[in-house]
């Protein structure tokens, strides 16, 4: 029988965080594993501006806190900075590529860092760009919920190869800016959570193999933790 697991996210905004307690936390719990999220945090503020400094103190607080207990993260790398390795990668490395870098230097900092610490543990998440990919997962509810045809949100994603985690190619045409642009009235924490809910995890999952992985490494824990 599975193990109830206990996982913390940090996350860098509160999108991140209402889309994992309210839309991703009911889910996983059928799948016995609980997870809360908190934002990322430095003195007098809090989430944004993710960069290693400050991501490391919270991930090392709250892997000390409890030894039954993986920490996460939900962090997109278009938005990291000072991050280990980032230097490294390259503007043709494929989302998998950056994903495998990025998650295997901050498991490597973190396992430096903290002694004595079971780095299994620790399973960092980087999706490729913010939050509203996910929406991209069901072409046919987010044109209706903009209302628009299905035809003009399919030419985005067939333009990337059909691959959601590619949606972005400058500041201007980050997922969020292409939704804001179909619907000036779009909001993130109310609007896009709702869609969020009403596409499912499930199809957010087919359509996006790295979020999909990282809840593979989550529930696999539940039968193969080593703590």
């Amino acid at each position: 029988m599975n193990k109830f697991l206990s996982v913390i996210a940090i996350v860098e905004g509160n999108t991140e965080k209402k889309f994992i307690d309210t839309v991703l936390a009911p889910y996983l719990g059928n799948r016995n594993i609980g997870i809360v999220s908190t934002l990322i945090s430095k003195p007098g503020v809090k989430g944004g501006d993710v960069r290693f400094s400050r991501a490391q103190k919270d991930i090392r607080n709250f892997l000390y806190q409890r030894n039954d207990t993986v920490v996460t993260t939900f962090f997109d790398y278009y938005g990291l900075k000072e991050w280990p390795k980032l230097d490294s990668i390259k503007p043709s490395d494929s989302p998998s590529e950056i994903s495998k870098v990025l998650c295997e230097a901050t498991k490597e900092e973190i396992k430096t860092l903290l002694s004595g610490i079971c780095i299994d543990r620790f399973v960092p998440y980087f999706a490729m760009h913010e939050f509203e990919t996910l929406l991209f997962s069901d072409s046919e509810k987010l044109a209706g919920f903009l209302n628009i045809r299905k035809e003009e949100v399919d030419s985005v994603i067939s333009s990337f190869g059909n691959d959601i985690e590619k949606i972005n190619n400058s500041r201007e045409t980050a997922p969020s800016k292409r939704i804001y642009k179909w619907n000036p009235a779009y909001r993130k924490t109310t609007d896009g959570i709702m869609l969020s809910s009403e596409i499912g995890i499930e199809r957010m999952r087919l359509a996006s193999p790295l979020f999909n992985s990282w809840l593979i490494k989550l529930e696999r824990l539940t039968e193969e933790r080593k703590f």
